[in-house]
């Protein structure tokens, strides 16, 4: 199967593998498979249509319009969601510098076999792409199809109420004391996955720098609207609302491009939900380790001449921020 010449895209290689049945390639193919691909081959849809395939690909935005809606971005979430073990592997080979770059054409003939090896070395000695146990993917895939069926009642409560243009129902506060703690379990499962965590770093020093306001609604305490600058457009800056209660965060909306979806949520999110959970959570900590520290103090008898020393309290850490999360 190939090599194709440069000028062949993604679409006409796939399409003339199918209409030559390249290898008896079509012999592989089962009633009621899904083609799962991305946008590349995204004129290859009507002949795999007229094959009888479905194929499923990420949602673009139609000219006009500055925010998917709902339905394809949980779509779109769905489908990136399957597709990270093939986007894993690609990472995985050309981590090898030889294969990370434009190739000549003399070497072409050999390609192929440098590959072979490369993934050979990579079966054998590095770990699979996916460690976790099928009973916790089984139950991460339901929760997933059963959120997709789902409408963003946040979404469609900031456009009714005119919440993202109303300034006097809002009142800052940098703080949200009262904001869930929130373990990393609990954040993966909102985030079905760790793709946005390991995004959020960049938006959370964003948020530690200052650059990031932070609002409560007057009439419902526990509804955040925060203005988030954008990481790649210096003159663009991001809205979003958070609806959380003493347990857990229970809905949120973005005005980015993928925002409204519910399956999971968008990157400036996740970085406030992470930011305000282990800002809190660090700070009960520091208070129950004064808490301690004092009592134990107390019990002890001081040494004459001596006074007592106050515990410190403990500092608000965001290191793990810094650490990059294993997979997507």
């Amino acid at each position: 199967m190939g090599p194709y010449l440069a000028r062949n895209n993604d679409a006409s290689i796939l399409n003339h593998i199918l209409e030559t049945n390249v290898e008896d390639i079509r012999g592989w193919i089962q009633e009621d498979d899904v083609f799962i691909v991305d946008r590349g081959f995204r004129d290859s849809a009507a002949y795999l249509e007229k094959l009888g395939i479905k194929a499923e690909m990420p949602a673009f935005m139609t000219r006009g319009e500055s925010q998917m809606s709902t339905d394809s971005a949980k779509t779109s979430r769905l489908v990136t969601k399957i597709r990270w073990v093939m986007e894993s592997a690609n990472s995985r080979i050309k981590q090898w510098t030889y294969l990370s770059r434009i190739l000549p054409s003399h070497q072409i003939p050999y390609i192929g076999d440098f590959v072979m090896i490369v993934c050979a070395i990579s079966n054998r000695y590095l770990k699979p792409l996916s460690c976790a146990p099928s009973d916790e993917d089984q139950a991460i895939g339901c929760k997933m199809l059963h959120l997709s069926h789902q409408a963003n009642r946040l979404n469609d409560h900031v456009e009714e109420n005119h919440l993202d243009r109303r300034t006097a129902c809002w009142r800052p506060d940098e703080d949200v004391e009262d904001f869930p703690r929130l373990d990393e379990e609990q954040l993966r499962s909102l985030t079905c996955g760790t793709y946005q965590l390991r995004l959020s770093p960049n938006y959370a020093q964003e948020h530690l720098e200052g650059d990031c306001a932070i609002n409560i609604h007057k009439e419902e305490p526990r509804l955040l609207r925060v203005r988030l600058q954008s990481r790649h457009v210096s003159s663009r800056t991001y809205k979003l609302w958070i609806r959380y209660n003493e347990a857990n965060v229970v809905a949120w909306y973005c005005k980015c491009r993928a925002g409204a979806r519910v399956v999971g949520m968008c990157a400036h999110v996740a970085a406030i939900v992470c930011t305000k959970s282990i800002i809190q959570k660090s700070e009960t900590e520091g208070i129950q380790n004064q808490d301690k520290a004092g009592t134990k103090a107390n019990k002890q008898k001081p040494p004459p001449y001596e006074k007592k020393r106050t515990p410190d309290i403990a500092g608000v850490t965001l290191s793990r921020f810094k650490q990059p999360v294993a997979t997507r």
